[in-house]
This record gives structure tokens, C-alpha cells and sequence, in this order.
């Protein structure tokens, strides 16, 4: 979709300025009008190549800023005062550039969900709901508030997991370093030794010998095939069909997959919680949910339940056809559902998740960290055994 730049006059008759994308300058000058600006020229903006990946906006970032605008709009300043001061004191200047044009959207009349919501890419459908659902209702330094705490506590679970994962990850790559550095440097001074023995090498070391050649002989090839299957799995988990399946294995994982199922249910239900507490109607919330849960697996398994529920079901009765919840979550909304405090059960549901998420976190580290160490012993203390048995030989045949 292309951008255009446009400059015009409020109904006061304050100048304002600015850059949207439309379909069209039509389009363009359609949305200004009923944002109530009078037009006095739009065009389209050259196409700029960037060599940047993603936003450049980091999500703790977005949580500090949703934190330190609900405590201003709390304090009573005004909106534009407020992003004005947050535009200018964040370190990073992609996401200051980001506010300043939200604050010049509000400016010049549009709100400040719609004005959030041309920058889809830093602010999600869950923001811009949330913080739309507070204009409307008058509340908006309380919703802001509630989104601050909903984003931290997303955040913390997110580090949490990557935390999990990059332990057990960080490991395999230095104890595969150290082997192939073993096996391209250590062992050829080994083998250069053994060369003037004569006799016959044991099969240990003759098989790691073999090993260290094939390595230094086709280390290029190895290299340039690992680059190849490491580009066609980022291609196929592209599309959608790679990212469902790696999804569906990754939660099938013995150990892992309950990290990442645990993981998931507690962002969906701290994410279901804080949409519905803040006005949101049940078929949106279910719908931005399922885009921010995380795993195309929960993902499909609640875009099935809003089919179900559209057509006048209940929540319990799809989610539970799904077969991705636990029974006691099941049981929980059902009670939430029939009291009417379905939020509040929900972020009980949440909290409690959170738990398991730190206690399953716990369990993967203490079940990988052994299980790694015994394997790099068996791997590096192999390959020594291995060149030091022609030796034992050597001075067996001496003595």
C-alpha cells in the first residue's frame, strides 16, 4: 500500500501535516475529511529502500511507553502534552518518530486508537482495541493502566521462555564447537603420530580418524549444506503450512511442548482477561486473541470456537471440542461464565499458569543441564579414549 504525504487546515485553522497509507489519494482525502481536516494537498511519497528487520521498536519499549502515558493521562495532563514529552525522552529515535506522528494524527482530530492504528506493526489489534474500547467508555487511564500491567506481565512470561530455550541452546553450540574443533585441529597431530606406528589402528580410533577427514575434506560442502537447510526451514516456517507443522511438533515436544502449552494458555487467557475487562465484546477479544496467542495450534483451536460461538454457543463447549485445553481451564471458564466473572476467572487462570510456566522452566533446565553434560562427556571423552588407545598398545607391546 502506498503512502502519501498531506498538508492541510483543522476546522480552527491550525496547519497540520502528515503521511498515511491508502489505496488511493481519494481514499486518502475521504479518511482526512472525516477526520474533520480540510485538504489542501496530498502526494505520494517516494519509495524508500530501507535495510532494516522489523520495527525497530523492541516490545519493553512499548510497555515502558504505555506505563509512563497511562501515569500522565492519570495525572490529568493533556493527550497531546503527553506524547509530545514521551516522543522526545525515548532513547530510541525510530519509536520517538513513531509517536511524534501519532501526536500530529491527533492533532489534527483523529483519535488516538485510530491515530495508533496506522502503525500496526508497533501497536497490535489487542492495543489499539484495548486503548479504543477507553475512549469510548470514558476510561482511558484506567484501560491504559490495564494494558501497562497486561504488557509487563506478557513480557516477563516471554523472557521466561526464551530464557528456557537459550540454555539448553547455547550449550549444544559450544559443545558442537569444541568437537569439531577437536576433531579438525587435535586430532590430524594424533593422526600425523599414529602414521609411523605400522601396525593397526584400534576400530575407536580408526572410525574418528576417518571422521577428522571427511570433516577437513568437506567442511565447505557441510557448511554451504547446513546454511541450505537452515534457509529452506526459515522459508517453510513462512509459510502456512511449515508454521502450523513446526508449531504442532514444537507443542508435542516431550518437556518443551508443556513449557510452550503452558505458555500459551496463560497468554491466551491474560490476554481474553484484559480484552473483556475493558469493554471489549467476546467475539472481537476471542479473534485478537487468537493472533496474539503465540502458536497457530491455540490460534486454530480458538478461531473454532468463534465459529461455534457466533452461531450462539457457549465458550466452554468449543473450546473444550478443541482438545487443546486442560480440563481444569474448561472447568474454570464454565464457572467464570455462569457467575458472569468470566475476566476475573480468567486471570486467576492466568496467574496460576504463570506458575506452572516458572516451575516448568525449573524442570527443563534441571532435566537438560545433566542430560547435556553427560552427552559432551561422552562426545569429547570419546574421541580422547579413542587417541590414546593406539598408545596403551604401543606400551603394551614395549613392556
Amino acid at each position: 500500500m502506498p503512502v502519501f504525504e498531506y498538508k492541510g487546515k483543522t476546522l480552527a485553522g491550525a496547519a497540520v501535516q502528515g503521511s498515511m497509507k491508502a489505496n488511493s489519494k481519494e481514499d486518502m482525502e475521504r479518511v482526512l475529511r472525516q477526520n474533520r481536516i480540510l485538504v489542501t494537498s496530498i502526494n505520494k511519497k517516494a519509495a524508500e529502500i530501507q535495510f532494516k528487520i522489523g520495527t525497530g521498536v523492541k516490545k519493553v519499549e512499548i510497555s515502558r511507553f504505555t506505563r509512563q502515558f497511562a501515569t500522565m493521562i492519570g495525572a490529568g495532563l493533556p493527550m497531546i502534552q503527553c506524547l509530545d514529552i514521551l516522543a522526545t525522552q525515548t532513547e530510541n529515535k525510530e519509536f520517538g518518530k513513531i509517536i511524534t506522528q501519532v501526536k500530529d494524527s491527533v492533532q489534527g482530530g483523529a483519535t488516538l486508537s485510530e491515530s495508533l492504528a496506522r502503525h500496526p506493526k508497533v501497536f497490535d489489534p489487542l492495543y489499539t482495541n484495548m486503548v479504543e474500547a477507553g475512549e469510548v467508555g470514558g476510561a482511558l487511564d484506567a484501560i491504559l493502566v490495564r494494558l501497562a500491567v497486561y504488557r509487563e506481565k506478557a513480557d516477563k512470561l516471554v523472557r521466561k521462555v526464551k530464557g528456557a530455550m537459550m540454555y539448553p541452546a547455547v550449550i549444544v553450540v559450544v559443545a558442537t564447537g569444541v568437537t569439531i574443533a577437536m576433531l579438525t585441529f587435535i586430532v590430524p597431530v594424533f593422526a600425523g603420530m599414529f602414521k609411523g606406528v605400522g601396525s593397526e589402528l584400534p576400530a575407536p580410533t580408526q572410525v574418528v580418524l576417518d571422521i577428522s577427514n571427511f570433516l577437513k575434506s568437506n567442511y565447505i560442502y557441510m557448511l554451504l549444506g547446513l546454511i541450505g537447510a537452515f534457509g529452506a526451514l526459515f522459508w517453510w516456517k513462512k509459510t502456512p503450512a511449515g508454521a502450523l507443522a513446526i508449531d504442532r511438533f514444537m507443542i508435542k515436544t516431550p518437556v518443551l511442548g508443556t513449557l510452550i502449552r503452558k505458555s500459551s494458555i496463560a497468554r491466551f487467557t491474560r490476554t481474553l482477561s484484559t480484552l473483556l475487562a475493558s469493554g471489549v465484546s467476546i467475539l472481537e477479544a476471542l479473534e485478537i486473541t487468537a493472533k496474539t496467542s503465540g502458536n497457530l495450534v491455540v490460534s486454530n483451536a480458538i478461531n473454532k470456537s468463534v465459529l461455534a460461538i457466533a452461531e450462539g454457543e457457549t465458550i466452554t463447549g468449543p473450546l473444550k471440542e478443541t482438545g487443546v485445553f486442560p480440563p481444569m481451564v474448561i472447568q474454570m471458564i464454565g464457572v467464570g461464565e455462569k457467575t458472569g466473572g468470566l475476566d476475573d476467572m480468567l486471570n486467576k487462570i492466568a496467574d496460576f499458569y504463570d506458575e506452572e510456566v516458572n516451575d516448568a522452566v525449573a524442570a527443563l533446565t534441571s532435566i537438560i543441564e545433566p542430560v547435556i553434560i553427560v552427552f559432551m562427556g561422552a562426545i569429547i571423552g570419546g574421541i580422547l579414549i579413542a587417541m590414546y588407545l593406539p598408545m596403551f598398545d604401543i606400551i603394551g607391546k614395549i613392556g
